[in-house]
């Protein structure tokens, strides 16, 4: 596989349109499913890991996506897998695991399938903007394309079995990424997490499960996947993604009210430092992003610069900048090279 395409590419899914898309930056449904007769991927030895490779390449064929690409995660070094992971590919669980593993994707990377990660397969679909409804269509159609070629484990009683209890019935998760630093700088935000998590929401920072939040981001999903049917999940969810879109509208207008002077200089700074910075690192470099993405949301800074947001949210991610410039592991290193790059891209930016 070419990384090299990677690095000076952006998944689609970060195109910065679809509804919502001044505070939703994406939408992504994941199912997890398991091949009846085969040993969970956790358990599974080299030979079943391979034996489920297979099955689910020839599926993938048999459904029709004969150009999609398959990389095996086993033959890549730790900046290529990380550049997977900073692209939602595959995750840190399987950037950790040996033996037959890997990911499918397609469709300018909205759609893909972990192969033997924690499940045999997770299947997942990634779109811009507000879209849960979407995602489910998309990624319900990719599972039963595939699905015709196998044949899942499921229990009349319990629905499809997975490795991880919290995810047996439907084997769904549904999440959106969600920009919200009004809420964070009114020191609402700790309000609506408990609120959402008290609705049966997980909340949790950019990468997901075990991830901190860095900008202001944060990743909002269903915690539980038995008892009610993918639908009724994903409106569950829509519902109240809503009802925080409307609380962060609110509290930006608030800023505007009641600090608009302090709120227009954070953001006018966070320019100048992006403009001129010699060295950014990663979290400074986010943080700085969300006070110029708040002033895209608000009307200080021109809208249409959220696309240069979006792109350098992916390329000054440190597996991109290793691969972009050739660079080992020396962060300092990577600092500069991120501010130079973050310069090019906002030479042009004006309030």
């Amino acid at each position: 596989m070419n990384f090299e395409q990677f690095v000076h590419s952006i998944p689609a899914w970060l195109s910065g349109e679809g509804p919502e898309s001044g505070i939703v930056i994406s939408s992504r449904a994941r199912l997890a499913r398991n091949i009846r007769g085969i040993v969970y991927a956790h358990r599974a030895d080299d030979e079943q890991l391979a034996e489920v490779v297979g099955y689910v390449l020839d599926a993938a064929q048999f459904a029709g996506y004969d150009s999609c690409n398959f990389i095996r995660t086993d033959d890549l070094d730790e900046l290529h897998k990380h550049i997977l992971i900073e692209r939602h590919l595959i995750s840190t669980m399987m950037a950790s695991k040996s033996g037959n593993r890997g990911v499918i994707f397609m469709n300018g990377e909205l759609n893909s399938i972990l192969v033997n990660e924690e499940d045999h397969l997770r299947f997942q679909s990634l779109r811009s903007g507000f879209d849960p409804l979407g995602v489910l269509n998309e990624v319900e159609a990719l599972e039963s394309a595939v699905a015709r070629a196998l044949n899942f484990s499921f229990s009349p009683r319990y629905g499809y079995l997975t490795a991880c209890p919290t995810n047996i019935g439907t084997g769904l998760r549904v999440s959106v990424l969600i920009h919200l630093p009004a809420l964070v700088l009114t020191k609402e935000i700790h309000r609506v997490i408990r609120s959402s998590s008290q609705l049966g929401l997980a909340v949790r920072g950019y990468y997901g499960e075990g991830s901190d939040v860095i900008g202001n981001l944060f990743q909002i999903s269903n915690q539980r996947s038995l008892g009610k049917n993918v639908q009724e999940l994903t409106r569950a969810l829509e519902s109240v993604v809503k009802r925080i879109i409307e609380y962060e509208t609110q509290s930006a207008e608030t800023l505007m009210e009641e600090a608009k002077n302090q709120t227009e200089d954070k953001i006018a700074r966070s320019i100048g430092i992006l403009k001129t910075a010699r060295v950014l690192s990663t979290h400074e470099f986010m943080n700085l992003c969300s006070a110029v993405r708040l002033g895209c949301f608000i009307g200080f800074v021109d809208k249409n610069y959220v696309h240069i947001l979006n792109d350098l949210l992916i390329l000054t991610q440190p597996g991109h900048l290793g691969e972009r410039y050739g660079l080992k592991e020396d962060a300092m290193e990577r600092d500069y090279m991120r501010a130079e790059l973050v310069r090019e891209r906002f030479v042009d930016v004006k309030l």
